[in-house]
């Protein structure tokens, strides 16, 4: 019997759901994934789910779903680089193996404006560190017009992705890719740096399902407390910051470790969706001299 669409992505959730795989890079939930990989596989917009629910698939489409979903199951890659493609902040992003699914809680603070009050008229420089596919990089400088943006990253892997990204968007002029680890591969002050740097810690690190797993470690792993990258960071900021600039950092779950690191930091916690314990913002005045 013929299902609908709708019936096509239930029956695609109930098979992720019984199959125990893990979620958290670009869905939360076995449902929006399905839909995601249903609607993909099909060629239809990932907007379309409400509007066509009720249209019935041919015994070709359901056989290419099935087949999908099985890829999902027994592969356990994550979904973004079964479809070579990843949103953020409504923005589509080109992701391959090369570097980690886009997923950045800064991408709705940049979206949202909760930065823009650290901004002045002054800013002119931005740098995003530990770019990536370059997406925060594209979403500040789709957000602010008048600045230029530096994308670092060690991968050239990664600044390979985030290349077709840039390119993607039409942002070659505005954006500038370098290579190199942490701040040594940049010159200049700089007026913001976002940076999602690799910051989980060695026993969660050991406890990843294998989705996270197919992920570069390199992008992922700071250390026994996930630290490492950020401690030399903070050293070396301060020599790099403009007077008024401003650090908006990620740290995910590890902000016990980055108080217990750095207890005298007066950190800002920013407000997103998964909280106020997942993104700080330090202004240059915080810093050590």
């Amino acid at each position: 019997m013929a299902l609908t669409l709708m019936q096509a992505v239930q029956r695609a959730a109930e098979r992720l759901d019984a199959a125990g795989v893990a979620f958290g890079q670009g869905t939360l939930h076995a449902f929006d994934e399905a839909a995601w990989l249903v609607l993909w596989c099909l060629g239809r917009p990932l907007d379309a789910l409400d509007d066509q629910a009720d249209s019935l698939l041919s015994t070709t489409d359901q056989a290419q779903v099935d087949a999908l979903i099985e890829q999902r199951i027994r592969t356990r890659q994550p979904a973004a680089y079964l479809t070579g493609e990843a949103w953020l902040q409504g923005i589509p992003f080109h992701i391959d193996a090369r570097s980690i699914v886009p997923r950045s809680f800064i991408a709705e603070l940049i979206a949202d404006g909760t930065v823009d009050p650290w901004l002045d008229a002054s800013t002119q420089r931005v740098l995003d560190l530990c770019t990536g596919n370059g997406s925060l990089a594209v979403l500040a400088a789709m957000a602010w017009p008048e600045v230029s943006v530096v994308g670092s990253d060690l991968s050239n892997d990664a600044l390979a992705v985030a290349r077709r990204n840039v390119e993607r968007h039409g942002l070659q002029d505005r954006i500038e890719l370098v290579q190199g680890d942490g701040l040594s591969a940049t010159s200049g002050l700089f007026d913001l740096v976002l940076c999602n740097p690799p910051y989980v810690n060695a026993d969660a690190m050991a406890a990843l399902p294998p989705e996270f797993l197919a992920e570069p470690a390199l992008a992922l792993a700071g250390g026994i407390d996930g630290m490492d990258f950020v401690r030399r960071l903070l050293a070396e900021l301060p020599a790099r910051l403009a007077p008024n600039g401003v650090l908006v950092l990620e740290i995910g779950h590890e902000r016990a470790h980055f108080e217990a690191a750095f207890p005298r930091l007066e950190a800002v916690w920013l407000e997103t969706s998964a909280g106020s314990d997942q993104v700080l913002l330090l202004t240059r005045e915080a810093l050590p001299a």
